[in-house]
């Protein structure tokens, strides 16, 4: 039996550039910078002083104020993402059909927040002060669980902690289970809430974050030759997906089909990328298999690259590599979105399978800011600085993270 076909019906985005979907669009397209000085905690001491925050987010509208109280930062963001991406889709989930439908949302890390905030309420008064909520308000697949119960799908139920590359496997995986058959909807993507004194503190101590605190908006600067680090972000990606004759017989809007998924492992060092971005290479490649297409229908790539000094360069030498002369000779479109977004860590996929969406309905590439003078190792067309209109009928958006985990997905711009 041939696999399924399926279709993504709905999008729901929340990041430091943009609270809905439309807002986080025509700020990319504007090149608005999500990072500024942190206000979420006191920056006394902290070396990195600026993050991508979602600014001025009141989980109090998708969320009522005493069920708010027991959910991690990165349940709130999950649930605003679902809330636009149910609206926007339209679909519908019944007690007849419950069975039918499913969740899949990954996160990296979870509930940073409330392990913090518990874990100095019991160095402060003891163990009973620990709130009975500290559990569930802080393990991951309770982003996934909430949004269930929120929806009443009672199919799959799933949830995805490979570092950066989480939702992009959320999404992936539910892809595979709407193929075969398990579903007929998913809600999919990831969520990520770190901007904390520990979250940004961390990845500070492993000098993985951009230290130019006197500039935050142009800190993030994928592929140029200055970059030093990347910088936090947070929020979510959701896409609502849906077996395409499922979708047809209800009379939803079809945004974009989802052909393409691939997976690999670096199986090379536990934070850096395999040498020539070999795993990056195999990742895509295997994403190109499944879609049945050659690399040459890609138009458009949404780079991983997050403006770290050696793993831009991988994903770029294993671009070309897998792309050739399409690559070298600036036919194919590359650009990180994290330019003003931020890393959302394990939200990132999410976030940016619905940037790679919207660039195939509006036709048009959106820029990696901040570039000034390209690394000497970073040769492709990386759309600097502005939007560039562009055919884009192929599409595909990579996501890596630490562990040597790596995962890619392919888009087909919908035209039937």
């Amino acid at each position: 039996m041939e696999p399924r076909r399926v279709v993504v019906t709905g999008l729901g985005l929340v990041c430091g550039v943009g609270k809905t979907a439309p807002e986080v669009w025509d700020g990319l397209l504007a090149g608005k910078s999500g990072m500024a000085e942190i206000r979420a905690f006191d920056l006394t001491g902290h070396p990195v002083r600026f993050a991508a925050e979602v600014k001025d987010f009141d989980p109090h509208k998708f969320v009522d104020k005493k069920e708010a109280r027991k959910m991690g930062r990165f349940i709130h963001f999950a649930m605003a993402a679902s809330h636009e991406a149910m609206e926007h889709s339209g679909l519908k989930i019944t007690d007849e059909n419950s069975d039918r439908f499913g969740v899949h949302i990954g996160s990296g890390i979870g509930g940073f927040d409330v392990i913090e905030r518990e874990h100095s309420a019991m160095l402060a008064g003891g163990p009973r002060k620990i709130s009975p909520f500290f559990i569930p308000g802080s393990i991951v697949n309770l982003a996934a669980g909430h949004v269930s119960i929120r929806y009443k799908a009672r199919g799959p139920n799933e949830a995805t902690a490979t570092a950066c590359t989480s939702s992009a496997h959320s999404i992936g995986d539910a892809f595979r289970i709407i193929q075969r058959g398990d579903a007929d909807a998913m809600i999919a993507g990831g969520t990520e809430a770190a901007i904390t004194p520990m979250g940004v503190g961390g990845f500070a101590a492993m000098k993985a974050l951009s230290t130019r605190n006197e500039d935050p908006e142009h800190a993030c600067r994928p592929f140029d030759k200055d970059r030093d680090g990347f910088v936090v972000g947070e929020g979510a990606g959701i896409l609502i997906m849906e077996e395409l004759e499922f979708a047809k017989a209800r009379g939803a809007k079809i945004l974009a089909e989802v052909i393409g998924y691939g997976m690999s492992a670096d199986a090379f060092h536990m934070t850096g990328m395999a040498p020539e971005g070999e795993g990056c290479y195999r990742a895509m490649n295997a994403a190109l298999k499944v879609a049945g297409i050659e690399p040459g229908k890609i138009d458009y790539l949404n780079a991983h690259a997050t403006s770290t000094p050696l793993g831009d360069a991988l994903e770029s030498r294993a671009i070309e590599n897998l792309f050739g002369d399409r690559a070298k000779n600036h036919e194919l479109l590359v650009s990180s979105t994290k330019s003003m977004t931020g890393h959302l860590l394990g939200g990132a996929g999410g976030l940016e399978a619905g940037i790679t969406i919207l660039a195939m309905l509006h036709q048009i590439a959106p820029p990696t800011m901040n570039i000034v003078e390209l690394d000497p190792q970073c040769r492709l067309n990386y759309v600097p600085n502005k939007p560039q209109p562009a055919k884009i009928d192929y599409a595909l958006s990579n996501s890596f993270g630490f562990g040597g985990t790596n995962g890619s997905l392919v888009f087909k711009r919908w035209t039937e």
